[in-house]
């Protein structure tokens, strides 16, 4: 396993087991969460493939799998998913914590 999965695994981990919560409701949402995740995709990965095909960075082939879609290791299309989902069910948990304060 690569170094870059082990990262994802590990940030995903928690935000995954409590998006289940059922308070939370977050399932709910399921639809906004993909639509927000595609839009990360399209834009960020555009900007990662023209940046890594301009040279500006590159991926170390010792630190990811050598699975690439469009000149990008499938790990940093994984990143664009797991880092969106985390951000978001953040965002939701802080909004149920809040609700809950009041």
């Amino acid at each position: 396993m690569s170094d870059y999965a082990r990262v994802l695994i590990l940030s995903l981990a928690l935000p995954l087991l409590l998006s289940f919560f059922p308070p939370l409701k977050f399932y709910r949402k399921i639809k906004y969460l993909f639509l927000s995740i595609f839009i990360i995709l399209a834009i960020f990965g555009a900007w990662d493939v023209f940046a890594t095909w301009r040279g500006h960075w590159y991926f170390d082939a010792d630190r990811v799998w050598p699975v690439k879609i469009i000149n990008l290791p499938l790990e940093e299309w994984l990143f664009f998913v797991v880092i969106t989902f985390c951000c978001i069910f953040t965002w939701e948990a802080m909004k149920y914590i809040a609700r809950k304060l009041k």
